[in-house]
């Protein structure tokens, strides 16, 4: 693992926004349709082992049933975020040669592109605990953590050799404490705790909670699979984790919801009426039926 820099020396990291962890499938070579592996399920029409390619992937690496994903039964492609992982181990790390050019680097690019997709991830959550804390001393362990990931992501040996449990760790704290921070200014009280319901991992599967203030509700890693969330008030709430899949969020209000993420929203139902963080967008599938 590379030598940890001290929070006196560190540089300032240069990820201060989302733009870089944003896919960028045209210049990656389909690393997600090929080293990851997934089973048949609701998700995916097909098995598929790690480490070999899609059937529908294409010689250019595009996707050859890329428009109709969701009803071909590829549904799970059409959530998965790498959180632009795939374009900074194909073009940086491995110099915009590909697997398929040389066939050996598979080995070591596949493996290295899983572990980089989590640590885009963890950037991800760490640009909005700096951006969302009121304590300048936590924006700076936020930052301090950015440029550690950064450094790691440099070559290819430093990601294999990191200690990807002892970052995860490091990081969550950060992001519990930001989450604390934020969910306390919301005073919610009552009602919006709808009797102790609302906590962590907290099985809300189908449930109704529709039209509801959820304001600071701690929601993290908890299962909202189909639940009903139209026209609720999430501000502040932290959504770290949450199963969103099949979730209906048409008129909710997520603009301010913490650590939400594309792949959440692309697997949730919503339409234009949904409100967003700024970073975020609507997936094509939304439409306005409720």
């Amino acid at each position: 693992m590379n030598p940890t820099p001290n929070d006196s020396d560190a540089p300032s990291s240069p990820v201060l926004d989302r733009e870089s962890l944003r896919p960028d499938c045209g210049n990656c070579f389909a690393l997600c349709c090929t080293a990851l592996g997934f089973s048949r399920t609701a998700d995916f029409a097909v098995d598929k082992p790690a480490g070999t390619p899609c059937r529908n992937l294409a010689s250019d690496f595009s996707c050859t049933i890329h428009d109709s994903l969701r009803p071909r039964g590829f549904r799970g492609c059409t959530v998965f975020d790498c959180f632009g992982a795939g374009q900074h181990v194909s073009r940086n790390l491995f110099r915009g040669i590909s697997w398929r050019e040389e066939p050996a680097t598979a080995g070591e690019m596949f493996p290295v592109f899983t572990i980089a997709r989590q640590l885009h991830e963890m950037l991800w959550y760490l640009v909005e605990a700096g951006t969302r804390t009121f304590d300048p001393e936590t924006g700076q362990r936020a930052d301090h953590l950015r440029t550690v990931i950064e450094a790691a992501l440099a070559d290819t040996a430093s990601v294999l050799s990191l200690d990807v449990g002892d970052l995860q760790a490091r990081v969550r704290s950060v992001l519990l404490g930001v989450s604390e921070e934020v969910r306390s200014s919301y005073f919610a009280t009552g009602d919006d705790h709808l009797d102790g319901a609302l906590v962590p991992g907290a099985d809300l599967m189908g449930r109704n909670l529709r039209s509801r203030s959820l304001c600071g509700a701690d929601l993290r890693g908890a299962y909202l699979i189909a639940a009903d969330l139209r026209d609720s008030d999430l501000s502040g709430t932290d959504l770290l984790g949450a199963d969103l899949r099949n979730t209906r969020v048409h008129g909710a209000d997520l603009s301010r919801a913490l650590y939400l993420t594309q792949a959440q929203v692309n697997a949730a139902h919503g339409d234009a009426s949904t409100l967003l963080p700024d970073d975020v967008g609507a997936p094509p599938h939304w439409c306005s039926t409720r």
